[in-house]
């Protein structure tokens, strides 16, 4: 049973204890200040298929834990404290089976665990986490030197004829080679419009483009998350060039909004804005540009949030809660279409790291839906929209450090400019 899943450790764990090992728990005493590491010392049977292990006390020292108990005590620890009335402060749990060990250790049922955990624990998690130390950064711009070499080696490869799984397998083994592993599933297509197309079994042909969505985790775990959309051929078409561009515009614009203080959703905005200028300019929109935006109109072609904090976790911190993450008491979500999306909205503050990610997608399903309602055909030229159906998508995306004054792209540069994009793929 011990190879049916590689492990991962829980990214919360991680960050507070820095052991990435199964079967263990931990609680903070707020009130004592003290800590307890709960786990089992190996036996010997375990030992003859795993090999030695280091024992539960010298794992918890290296966390600077000096008390530890077996995994048995956890529930005994727990009942004691809320028997004597103390408030019993748990996250949220994704993963089913630790759904049935809070159920057990908090005396209700696992339907009820997620509702009844602590909002005070999440958001003093999330401030923490959100904040990125050096070593941190550091660990993720190791991330995105192994992300680079996927990312070149896809443009290097990739030639009509080729299946993309080819492609896509090839970077999965430079992820692992590099001493690390994926931070994601690839996104590796010629169908780009499909946001999250984890799908690799189409044979590449000329005149596509493929959206490359992928990173790396370093050996710690800390995530890369590059997007880059590419010629198979080794060249864009005018109509590829046109709308490459409009993103790379688009991106650059918010890239530069980048600062403490700044709400993402407004940084998000300013690519909504970007793109629907270009599009009108092209003939694909038309009105009034700010108001096309403000009615969703946009959305036709960008359905998506421009980015998402980015750590331990590619979505960081995903697992607490998008509410305590991208949103605050003074930035809510808004329920349109396209907006809802939206991961990161609220003001940033130095330290955080997030993606800056916006695209162009022509979605066939979509185009119908909205054309049989006739829906914002003020701002949408349907008849010239019509003749993009067989594009597929455009993203770019890379991971900016907010700093105390401005911000930091990070990672080594990777081609992005028409020219550089065509000269590497060729």
């Amino acid at each position: 049973k011990a190879n049916t899943f590689s492990f991962r450790q829980d990214s919360t764990f991680l960050y507070y204890w820095g052991l990435d090992d199964p079967s263990l728990a931990a609680i903070i005493d707020i009130d004592t200040g003290n800590e307890i590491m709960f786990g089992d010392d190996p036996t010997v049977d375990e030992i003859v298929w795993t090999g030695p292990q280091t024992r539960i006390r010298d794992k918890a020292a290296k966390a600077g834990v000096g008390r530890t108990m077996p995994q048995t005590k956890l529930g005994v620890v727990v009942r004691e404290a809320a028997q004597k009335g103390r408030k019993i402060h748990f996250l949220r749990q994704y993963r089913a089976d630790n759904l049935l060990k809070v159920e057990s250790l908090v005396q209700m049922p696992a339907s009820q665990v997620n509702a009844s955990a602590s909002v005070d624990f999440h958001k003093a998690v999330v401030a923490q986490r959100s904040v990125k130390s050096k070593e941190e950064v550091e660990q993720i711009e190791i991330a995105l030197d192994i992300t680079r070499e996927m990312q070149i080696a896809a443009m290097k490869m990739s030639r009509p004829g080729m299946y993309e799984r080819e492609v896509a397998g090839a970077m999965n083994g430079i992820a692992i080679a590099r001493g690390g592993d994926l931070a994601f599933p690839i996104i590796f297509s010629v169908h780009g419009e499909t946001l999250h197309n984890h799908h690799h079994g189409n044979k590449m042909k000329r005149g596509d483009i493929v959206v490359n969505d992928s990173g790396a985790e370093s050996s710690l775990h800390y995530a890369g998350d590059i997007t880059r959309t590419f010629p198979v051929s080794g060249k864009f078409n005018q109509r590829q060039r046109e709308i490459y561009q409009l993103v790379l515009q688009a991106q650059k614009k918010s890239i530069g909004m980048i600062a403490p203080g700044v709400k993402y959703l407004d940084v998000h905005l300013t690519s909504c804005r970007a793109l629907a200028a270009g599009l009108k300019d092209l003939g694909l929109m038309k009105g009034d540009t700010e108001e096309a935006v403000r009615e969703g109109a946009h959305a036709m072609f960008f359905q998506c949030g421009t980015g998402h904090m980015m750590g331990l976790d590619v979505h960081d911190m995903e697992n607490l809660g998008e509410e305590f993450i991208g949103y605050d008491d003074q930035t809510k979500r808004n329920s349109q279409f396209g907006l809802c999306y939206l991961r990161m909205a609220k003001a940033l503050q130095p330290g955080n790291v997030v993606t800056v990610e916006p695209g162009i997608y022509f979605i066939p399903e979509l185009y119908k839906a909205w054309k049989s309602e006739r829906k914002h055909e003020q701002y949408l030229n349907y008849p010239a929209i019509g003749k993009y159906m067989d594009f597929g998508g455009v993203r770019i995306e890379d991971d900016i450090l907010v700093m105390e004054r401005g911000f930091r792209v990070l990672g080594k540069k990777i081609p992005k400019t028409i020219s550089d994009v065509e000269a590497m793929c060729s």
